[in-house]
């Protein structure tokens, strides 16, 4: 499908610049969060630049709290390193940070996204034979099972949203309700939420499974159901995501992502 600029009272966007400015509107000013490389780390600067000033942002590679000029690359890009609280290392923030139950948002991405929140990032196809070899887990497994909650960005696309994934690299709810207790994982509170070009989604407590909350301006449903591999549920109140303001749009273009190396306006999907 082709996603294509959206007019509102603050000009032109393109929905994946609006896709990444409501991801970062989950994430609250003073939150602890543990953030992947590439959209995960454009949201989080975005919002530490805009409306969460106090948010604590850990890197995998072992930096906490650093001041993010520009959006880094990679989590071993010294961006993200400047003026750091501490330079740690990998298991300093997995084991000391993450697993102590320090971390409110687990901010990842993902290749696959299943009905059920869990997430592949290893293979597509037979894991013994893949047709894609994927760069694997890193620490997005660590943060799955240990944040207080999911965060998850990623473009709408039908392959990513299969009804189940071909490898779960890192669990949402496995199965349904209750597997993550019995598998001994943190429970979820209060949920996973995905945001992707078309929809905000998150999961139900009680049956585990994806339920849309949110439309983006021009979509309807029947173009969120033509793109993912299983039938979400609906929301009750199912709202509209509010446009982006010209300070979302200013920040977001001009100081976080500035070379467009993450989002090129107008781009087709």
């Amino acid at each position: 499908m082709t996603v294509g600029l959206t007019r509102s009272e603050h000009g032109s966007y393109d929905l994946d610049e609006l896709m990444i400015i409501e991801a970062a509107r989950h994430i609250r000013n003073g939150d602890v969060v543990m953030v992947g490389t590439g959209l995960p780390m454009v949201a989080t600067t975005l919002a530490m630049k805009t409306h969460a000033p106090e948010l604590v942002a850990v890197i995998e590679s072992g930096p906490i709290d650093p001041i993010i000029m520009q959006t880094p690359i990679s989590v071993s890009d010294p961006r993200a390193m400047h003026e750091a609280a501490r330079l740690g290392s990998l298991r300093e923030v997995l084991g000391c940070v993450l697993q102590r139950g320090l971390v409110d948002i687990g901010f990842i991405g993902g290749a696959q996204i299943d009905q059920f929140g869990n997430i592949n990032s290893t293979v597509i196809g037979d894991y013994r034979s893949p047709k894609v070899r994927l760069p694997g887990s890193g620490g997005a497994n660590d943060i799955a099972c240990h944040a207080r909650r999911l965060l998850i960005i990623v473009s709408h696309e039908k392959r990513r949203f299969p009804l189940k994934c071909d490898y779960v690299t890192s669990p949402g709810y496995l199965n349904g309700p209750g597997a993550r207790q019995r598998a001994g994982l943190k429970v979820l509170t209060p949920t996973i939420t995905v945001v992707t070009n078309l929809v905000v989604m998150e999961t139900d407590a009680e049956t585990g499974l994806f339920c849309v909350t949110k439309l983006m301006p021009g979509v309807d449903l029947d173009a969120v159901y033509g793109n993912t591999g299983f039938r979400p549920g609906v929301a009750s109140t199912l709202e509209e995501v509010a446009p982006p303001s010209d300070r979302d749009l200013e920040t977001l273009r001009e100081e976080v992502d500035p070379d467009g190396v993450y989002v090129k306006r107008g781009k087709s999907h």
